[in-house]
């Protein structure tokens, strides 16, 4: 398959090329140039309840044209080597639980299927410079992904002090080929230095450079893959019924790849943002107007984003506001009713939800409708926001037990000049 920009202004792209290139020529993002039927009766088949072999049959429209049959085969099987499970709360809720992979993520999806895509692709071995902007579990999990890959360096940039100690630990204690910059602002001034640093075309001529961030078509695509587990999962104590699902949203790649999964026959009814107080979109679905702000802090740092990257693919994708509106709803919370929506579903289930796991929560109870929710992260990351009474009962995974207290992270300001000048002087 061949991948087209979000602007449809600069042809179509290979996969090697809109890997390596993070942004298409025009500024847009990558998307595919045909969005692939699947019949999921005979992906449910297919799978034999093994998530990685349905994600197999998922991607190979996407790789056919890069990869034969046995790469892609080893490329999904090591990428997904941890459980996906679908637990059912209450006669209306289930949960879709994303955080077993290496760094108890979501984003491990994503960072992982990149870093392998990027590694099998890279034949030139080139040095190869990776950027990625996070609000706390990106940067993790892209940090695991890429950790100690030849000729790949990873360049971290995390807003100083606006991530949990557990998460800042997960990527700055690393070293190696991973490098971390605490920068002095908020995501959303991270994410403007990486988008000007793929703007500079001086910079680019003298280095390679990627994003991993969910603006990476490889990022992205594999996203879509569990919203098409969840459904078959779904379907087999609920015949007939099509759910709808709630998306913890930030950036808005997980959502986006949501609407990927409609697009390519999965038979989810609709998809719920749920939503902090940084309601950019939420507001543009409401009023038609879309206007990107500042970002607040909230006790959901991974979704503290005022002017997410991926609004782009939902645009792309929906076309009018009108349409976007019929694949997507949304609802949005404020910090303490999160945190009360974490007490009452520990003490009426026993089931432990991290901060932004519990918008997820709150937006499928809001809308009356029979689904699942998205569990983005595991509780233990966001001990400090936890009430201690609930916090104390999180048990902590044993390989996470070990981590290094040293911080390896550099300060650096939002000036776009000395994030320059510092990957000039790589």
């Amino acid at each position: 398959m061949k991948f087209i920009s979000s602007r449809n202004g600069s042809g179509t792209f290979t996969l090697s090329k809109a890997l390596k290139e993070g942004l298409a020529p025009d500024g847009g993002l990558f998307m595919p140039e045909k969005y692939p039927e699947i019949y999921t009766g005979a992906l449910s088949e297919a799978a034999e309840g093994k998530f990685h072999m349905l994600a197999y049959n998922l991607a190979k429209p996407y790789l056919d044209e890069d990869f034969d049959q046995p790469v892609t085969e080893d490329i999904v099987k090591k990428t997904f080597d941890f459980e996906v499970p679908l637990l059912q709360l209450n006669g209306k809720i289930s949960v879709l639980e994303l955080f077993h992979g290496p760094t108890l993520a979501f984003k491990d999806f994503g960072a992982r299927f990149m870093a392998r895509l990027i590694a099998e692709l890279n034949d030139k071995k080139e040095k190869i410079t990776v950027l990625v902007a996070t609000s706390g579990d990106t940067g993790g999990a892209v940090a695991s992904g890429f950790h100690r890959i030849s000729n790949i360096e990873v360049i971290v940039l995390y807003p100083d002090g606006k991530v949990s100690e557990f998460q800042k630990k997960q990527f700055t204690s690393l070293g190696n080929n991973i490098t971390c910059l605490a920068v002095q602002g908020n995501f959303d001034d991270c994410q403007r230095l990486v988008k000007r640093a793929f703007a500079d075309r001086d910079l680019r001529q003298r280095m390679k450079l990627t994003s991993a961030n969910s603006i990476n078509i490889g990022r992205w695509l594999p996203q879509s893959f569990y919203y098409t587990w969840a459904q078959l999962k779904w379907s087999e104590t609920n015949p007939g019924v099509q759910p709808v699902c709630s998306v913890p949203s930030g950036n808005y790649g997980n959502l986006t790849a949501g609407m990927l999964a409609i697009k390519t026959g999965t038979p989810i009814e609709k998809i719920i943002a749920a939503s902090t107080i940084n309601n950019t979109v939420p507001v543009y679905l409401q009023t038609g107007i879309y206007n990107p702000k500042e970002s607040v802090p909230t006790i959901c740092n991974a979704m503290d984003v005022g002017d997410p990257s991926n609004f782009e693919r939902m645009r792309h994708m929906g076309g009018s506001r009108e349409n976007i509106t019929g694949m997507v709803s949304a609802f949005e919370f404020v910090d303490k009713d999160i945190k009360k929506c974490i007490e009452k579903v520990y003490y009426k289930t026993g089931y432990i939800l991290d901060p932004h796991s519990a918008t997820g929560y709150l937006a499928l109870e809001k809308s009356g409708r029979k689904g699942f929710f998205l569990a983005t992260a595991h509780p233990v990351k966001f001990l400090e926001v936890l009430p201690d009474n609930i916090g104390k009962n999180v048990t902590i995974p044993e390989h996470f037990k070990g981590f290094s207290d040293k911080s390896m992270a550099l300060k650096i300001s939002t000036s776009y000049e000395e994030f320059r000048e510092f990957l000039s002087g790589r």
